[in-house]
């Protein structure tokens, strides 16, 4: 006898009038392909922006039993959790346009074992020697949240760093696997007996330690660079003697900034890989991401792409200057992506919205004939506020103003609302901050709902009661 078939999840749509029925016929073509027994719930309303939580709370018809999920308008504003007491199952809210349910449901199924990665993110803790052992654990832990696999120390030219053994001691004791960056023989020697086990970086000029280090330390492992960026003979040297010890090794030919032959040096990789095919290699992204004038994500992405195609499995990354702070947490990221578009030969696009942080994928618009007939309907004195086409609007039961300029709309509302309190005020100011941040850029903007800037969005918090809207 054969198992009964796994019930479906139960979804309840809460709409208007007006939306009713162009809202069943999205989720009756989407239900089957998303896998859930959908119900919809049309309150009396007519249009669905003009919901609040609170509202929708008290004016729920029947509902059917056990259902698993609520999914509320894109612009009711208000606490959702209201509503999730209210019908006993998680409340969230949907998109904005109801058009965008599929694409809605489908950012909540991740494409099947999305997320693996075979790249490794070393990440350097710069000018360690000049920090407190606090401090570099505290940074070391930032970078592990952040998706770091090795922890980097980044030794400074001139005396020896008398601190290296004890700095590698406490971060092995956190868990950490250590590399050190150092060309300074006796800070390897001390890094190394403290636990560290990769080596960045051997050449031609100080190569020939590795031999010591690897009597001394059989599974050490080394970064073999080119003398200088341009001799890939000298690498290949190198690696010749590297490989006449019998030493673990992997291979960076290093990338260079724009302007100093960053072109050449992807083809240097290139060549690398054609002239060892079956070696490890590695690549420094900083010369990049900290010398460009450009928020680190993209490039990150572009390099992780770079790498996963040509067999690069280790990165060194940084995060020195402002526009680079989050590269780790980008770059882990990146590497799931790339790892996925890769291996399944798909685009890279719509799979991790994480990514997407200055402009949205897409600029949800109500549009003029809608809005108009908001602002007709709107009774009360609760402001709406809406962002589009290059102008805020501003409307509650007696007002409708429009414009592109904050200060004169707050102006013209001051003048017609002898009741604006200094608490409204700022509420206002602060909804219309967002909103010119969101048309400057071109984000969406929902009134009561924090902007979105992918992987980095602070949920806003709320600290009104419950129930209440400012007007």
């Amino acid at each position: 006898m054969s198992a009964p078939a796994p019930s479906l999840p139960r979804i309840l749509f809460i709409t208007g009038k007006l939306a009713e029925p162009a809202l069943r016929r999205v989720v009756d073509e989407l239900a089957p392909n998303a896998a859930f027994e959908p119900y919809v719930a049309a309150l009396p309303i007519t249009v669905a922006a003009l919901m609040t939580t609170n509202w929708v709370s008290r004016h729920l018809p029947p509902l059917p039993p056990d259902l698993n999920r609520v999914i509320l308008p894109g612009f009711c504003r208000g606490e959702v959790e209201e509503v999730s007491r209210a019908v006993g199952a998680p409340a969230e809210r949907g998109p904005t346009d109801l058009r965008d349910l599929p694409e809605f449901f489908g950012k909540r199924s991740a494409p099947r074992d999305y997320g693996k990665y075979d790249i490794e993110i070393l990440a350097e803790i710069n000018h360690a020697a000049k920090k407190s052992l606090d401090a570099i654990v505290r940074e070391a832990r930032r970078y592990r949240d952040s998706g770091a696999d090795v922890i980097d120390l980044g030794c400074d030219p001139g005396p020896a760093w008398n601190g290296v053994g004890d700095a590698v001691r406490a971060l092995r004791a956190d868990g950490f696997r250590v590399s050190i960056d150092s060309f300074n023989p006796d800070e390897v020697d001390a890094a190394l007996a403290a636990g560290a086990e990769l080596v960045l970086s051997v050449n031609g000029t100080n190569v020939e330690h590795a031999r010591r280090w690897h009597v001394a330390y059989p599974e050490v492992e080394v970064v073999a660079i080119p003398d200088t960026p341009s001799d890939s003979d000298s690498l290949a040297r190198t690696v010749d003697v590297l490989r006449g010890i019998g030493i673990k090794h992997r291979l960076d030919p290093i990338l260079e900034p724009i302007g100093f032959g960053f072109a050449a040096s992807l083809g240097r990789y290139i060549d690398t890989r054609r002239r060892f095919p079956d070696a490890e290699l590695m690549m420094g992204v900083g010369n990049l991401t900290e010398l460009t004038d450009v928020d680190s994500a993209g490039l990150n992405v572009l390099l992780a792409g770079f790498c996963q195609e040509l067999g690069v499995r280790s990165v060194l990354t940084t995060e020195v200057i402002n526009w680079a702070r989050s590269s780790v947490n980008e770059f882990d990221l990146a590497r799931r992506l790339v790892f996925h578009a890769v291996r399944e030969k798909v685009l890279p696009k719509r799979l991790e919205p994480g990514l997407v942080m200055l402009r949205d994928p897409k600029v949800p618009e109500q549009g003029e004939e809608l809005l108009q007939e908001l602002a007709r309907r709107v009774t009360d004195r609760n402001y709406r506020i809406f962002a589009e086409r290059g102008e805020l609007h501003v409307f509650n039961g007696s007002v409708y103003l429009r414009g592109a300029d904050p200060f004169a709309l707050f102006t013209q509302l001051a003048s017609t609302d002898p009741k604006l309190d200094p608490a409204h005020a700022f509420y206002l100011g602060y909804e219309f901050a967002k909103a010119v941040t969101a048309l400057t850029l071109g984000k969406g903007y929902t009134q009561d709902q924090a902007l979105r800037w992918g992987f980095l969005t602070v949920p806003e918090t709320s600290h009104r009661n419950p129930g209440e809207r400012p007007v």
